[in-house]
């Protein structure tokens, strides 16, 4: 196996980001003497400029921060719903469905995530770290062929609001690759709260934070944001943004082989990466050969089982009674493992064993392939002195529309809510959707880091798992590890409306063998070609520490335009 990249290895610092100048962001700021939550932020707030078709600045941004001290926490970063939407809309007046436009506005969380790492555990002020991102919003940067393919599928999407028009059709046409990408309103967007930081310079860097996210959630952005909702018909109101603060929540964390793997709560997917792991070591992976069809067999359906845990628990834990450490305990992982047929692939999902919720009834989806959200980016940071971050900024720009002369598009992410109140993950007042996006954690058996991620909705956990794998079980250098070929299972419900559900479905990349696939066949998975090194299979970055040779390794995806640097 041979990566087209080499990895990278540094004595002091690394980042990886989802695009080249969003990791050299992140390493201006650690050259500066920024630790790595000022650098993470940087490569955060970068990614929502650089990436304006995946992430935005007014988006979703979960974060998992480890301090050099032992310190976890998680940093949500994820809005919930506003406080007057009615929890039954969708099923009374949307035919059980959740439209495109602001109706699926939830409470944007990002600028507030950002801040609050800054506040919590960085030494910068918000100007410092979001410079980088102004700038490229103001002067622009060149259009790449991701970002021109995914406007060119999503055209009639954007020519449908004007504000998305204005910047992704600019004279009514599609940028072509290489051309400049310019965002002047998000620009000047950005540079109100760093002036309204400035104001505030004398009275210490906290005084100056806590006036950039008033600029954004209480002052002038507040205003504009509300009363566009308001024309447009949403729930969105000043009260919903003035009153949100990131929930600040312990991360969900199991020993796996004398490592610790953290990840955030079940209002994300995070805790079914540790399941799905969980499983597939009892399952007796470590006696199979990397990518065999016993290999990718038993990966296959560990990954059914953790998604339909996900599927019949998963929520917002103040909302629902998310049963986490039954879910994870020995007896509930034995009773999952005791449905894998080693010879058989299960042709849908696996029902609930723990008894709270009834399978509901999933019908197959009538498409051929699953309609893709090609949304979220990732960083990873780990700085000269031990700390390390990991986050998921996410929201896509063709679904909603921009607020006029902000150049942000308030938080879609209700579109993962179901639209039945009786869900776990239903609508409700104040409730946050279930999220996607779950950066992780690594805490080495030698005392080590390695945070890692990637964007890619349901197909995330299945390749972080892997990437994993490769890294701690083969001892793959991190680069050839994230450049292996992949699988991903498509049978369970997608967590995007409408929620397509495709049984049985495992997409393959073709650096897998065709006796593989074949082979795969014969076990009644129904496999389905993924080009090579497919978007579609995930970017994961990973940086990792390793105390004993005093060395930081750092790669990244070529499945996307993700750089790492390290120094």
């Amino acid at each position: 196996m041979h990566a087209t990249r080499p990895t990278l290895y540094g004595t002091r610092h690394a980042v990886s980001a989802g695009h080249y100048l969003a990791a050299a962001a992140g390493f201006s700021v650690l050259e500066a003497g920024g630790n790595a939550v000022d650098a993470g932020c940087a490569a955060g707030i970068a990614l929502g400029v650089l990436l304006p078709d995946l992430v935005n600045v007014a988006g979703v941004a979960p974060i998992l921060i480890r301090m050099a001290d032992g310190t976890v926490e998680t940093i949500a970063g994820l809005g919930p719903w506003p406080a007057s939407i009615p929890a039954d809309l969708f099923m009374r007046e949307h035919g059980g469905k959740i439209p495109n436009g602001v109706l699926r506005t939830v409470v944007p969380a990002a600028p507030d995530a950002w801040i609050t790492a800054l506040e919590r555990h960085g030494t910068m002020g918000f100007h410092d770290v979001a410079r980088h991102a102004i700038r490229h919003a103001r002067d622009g940067y060149a259009v790449y062929p991701l970002l021109a393919e995914n406007i060119r599928t999503h055209e009639a999407d954007y020519a449908r609001w004007p504000g998305n028009a204005a910047i992704f059709l600019p004279g009514g046409r599609r940028p072509e690759v290489g051309e400049k990408f310019i965002q002047s309103d998000l620009a000047r967007t950005l540079q109100y709260m760093a002036d309204e930081e400035r104001k505030a310079a004398g009275k210490g860097r906290l005084a100056g934070l806590a006036a950039a996210h008033a600029a954004f959630y209480k002052g002038d952005i507040a205003r504009e944001i509300a009363a566009f909702m308001e024309r447009e018909g949403g729930y969105l109101t000043m009260a919903d943004l003035a009153g949100y603060r990131s929930r600040i929540e312990p991360a969900v964390r199991r020993a796996w082989r004398g490592h610790e793997v953290l990840t955030c709560g079940p209002w994300c997917q995070g805790p079914a990466l540790l399941e799905a792991l969980l499983l597939f070591e009892k399952g007796g992976f470590a006696g199979m050969a990397h990518n065999s069809p016993e290999y990718l067999h038993l990966m296959a359906e560990c990954i059914k089982a953790a998604m339909a845990d996900r599927e019949y628990h998963f929520g917002d834990p103040a909302f629902v009674d998310v049963p986490l450490d039954r879910l994870l305990a020995d007896g509930h992982l034995a009773g999952r493992l005791a449905e894998i047929d080693p010879n058989r692939a299960l042709a849908g999902m696996p029902g609930p064993l723990l008894g709270r919720n009834a399978p509901a009834q999933y019908d197959p989806a009538e498409r051929s392939m699953p309609m893709v959200e090609a949304d979220t980016s990732y960083c990873a940071v780990v700085d000269r002195w031990g700390n390390a971050f990991s986050a998921t900024p996410s929201d896509g720009s063709w679904n909603s529309p921009v607020v006029p002369g902000l150049g942000i598009i308030p938080s879609n992410r209700g579109s993962q809510s179901r639209p039945d109140p009786n869900h776990p993950c239903g609508v409700a007042p104040g409730k946050r959707p279930r999220l996607t996006p779950n950066p992780a954690m690594v805490v080495t058996e030698t005392g080590g880091v390695m945070p890692f991620g990637t964007p890619g909705g349901d197909v995330q956990i299945q390749a972080m798992l892997q990437v994993m794998v490769n890294i701690l079980h083969f001892g793959m250098e991190v680069q050839e590890a994230i450049e292996a070929p992949r699988i991903a299972s498509y049978s369970f419900p997608s967590s995007f409306a409408p929620f397509d559900y495709f049984p049985g479905r495992l997409a393959v990349e073709d650096g897998i063998s065709q006796a593989t696939r074949d082979a795969l066949a014969a076990k009644g998975h129904e496999v389905k070609d993924w080009p090579h090194r497919t978007w579609l299979a995930g970017t994961v970055e990973v940086v990792l520490s390793n105390p004993e040779t005093g060395l930081l390794a750092a790669g990244a995806d070529p499945r996307r335009p993700a750089y790492a640097i390290a120094s």
